[in-house]
């Protein structure tokens, strides 16, 4: 599976976890350089706290548009720091 926005390839893996319809990427499958943290958090009732990525590619900026779970509770314990991504990046085959 290949992540990708605005032309650059943001992760890239043949270990995405699917949870809810969403490709989670193993943590090592990120571009690290296209990723800043955000101060950004939401809950969700089975998976727990998930904190995202302002995704930087090609000069521009996609505020929070990868997220992942750091400490997911026990029903999500497999997807523990992968990262997941919508907000306009297309992630295919």
């Amino acid at each position: 599976m290949k992540a990708m926005w605005n032309g650059t390839v943001l992760a890239e893996s043949d270990q995405t976890v699917v949870v809810e319809g969403n490709h989670y990427f193993p943590p090592d499958a990120i571009h690290k350089e296209h990723f800043e943290p955000s101060t950004t958090h939401t809950v969700c009732s089975w998976k727990g706290t998930a904190s995202y990525y302002t995704v930087v590619a090609g000069g521009q900026r996609n505020p929070d548009a990868a997220w992942y779970y750091p400490e997911p509770k026990d029903a999500a314990k497999n997807i523990a720091g992968y990262i997941a991504f919508w907000k306009g990046v297309t992630v295919t085959a």
